[in-house]
């Protein structure tokens, strides 16, 4: 069993790249190998044209933020911060200046005499964060960094990465299985599956134009649509907002409401049509969100969607 196998990434400088894909796909491990905790058994991994492999983790000059924070309890705030510069001797004015700074980068200037057990999840989130770019890493890793947080707070935190990351314009490779998160912060995303990548790309290419079945069910909610072109069978890729439903009788496909489901925003539902149970979003107010279960309507497709073999 491998847990990650020919893995093949480029990374440009000051990019932010994503790795995404479900428990068990070798996105951790990678991760792992290229920070120094795990020792590949073939290939090689360089920075900046630098083949650091064989270097242990404290010689590759890399910020990691963990899945857990990793925050020293004894320690307060800032003398966490502090830790790394510590390890490379830096001077005491020196590096009381660099932590006072990247405090305040992440919002935490007044906090440096508190303790870990005395702030929020996000707190020490931006603690960790802090710890890591302190050093002025050439490269920044994430491991799952938002996976304890709650739902609203993990907005608020992959927005403030971001941000800062574009900032800093520090080099990012990102670990995460939540494709909602992926798309918002990364310039590019790599799918791994069984220990691969099995594509490559911007968050809309890998929406809108998945290479196979995989990559087209993780990377949000999608209706694989049976049929046939240029002789050949193919599976239409259509994602549930792409469905347009019509109160008109004959304007499309005839279909039935099978269930509904509303989300402020937008309005769910399951349709039957054509021997296939098709999922659809209908956003705004209009009397196509207010469909009652039973009601009968019109489908219709997109006709630019994308093939399947």
């Amino acid at each position: 069993v491998y847990a990650a196998r020919e893995v093949s990434l480029d990374v440009a400088p000051g990019e932010f790249v994503t790795l995404l894909g479900p428990s068990g796909c070798g996105k951790t491990t990678t991760l792992r190998m290229i920070a120094g905790f795990e020792t590949p058994d073939a290939g090689s991994i360089t920075i900046g044209g630098e083949d650091i492999t064989g270097l242990p983790v404290n010689q590759r000059n890399i910020g990691f933020v963990f899945q857990n924070y990793a925050l020293f309890p004894h320690l307060s705030v800032f003398e966490n911060v502090a830790y790394g510069l510590q390890v490379r001797a830096r001077l005491r004015a020196e590096l009381e200046r660099e932590v006072g700074e990247v405090l305040a980068l992440v919002g935490l200037g007044a906090y440096g005499r508190q303790f870990p057990n005395q702030l929020s999840g996000g707190e020490q989130q931006r603690v960790a964060l802090a710890r890591a770019i302190v050093i002025k890493p050439r490269v920044l890793l994430f491991d799952e960094p938002l996976s304890n947080l709650d739902a609203r707070l993990r907005v608020q935190m992959r927005r403030e990465i971001r941000e800062l990351q574009k900032r800093l314009a520090i080099t990012t490779v990102y670990v995460t299985h939540d494709q909602e998160e992926a798309m918002a912060v990364s310039d590019r995303i790599a799918v791994m599956n069984r220990g691969s990548i099995v594509q490559q790309g911007s968050a809309e290419d890998l929406y809108l134009r998945p290479a196979d079945e995989f990559v087209a069910q993780f990377i949000g909610r999608v209706n694989l649509i049976p049929g046939r072109a240029g002789g050949a069978a193919v599976r239409r890729v259509v994602r549930p907002e792409m469905i347009r439903l019509s109160l008109a009788v004959g304007a499309g496909l005839a279909g039935t409401i099978l269930s509904r489901t509303y989300l402020g925003e937008k309005t769910e539902y399951l349709v039957s049509c054509a021997g296939e149970t098709l999922q659809v979003a209908c956003y705004g107010t209009g009397p196509e969100a207010k469909l009652a279960e039973g009601a009968q309507v019109s489908v219709l497709l997109p006709e630019d969607a994308a093939l399947l073999p």
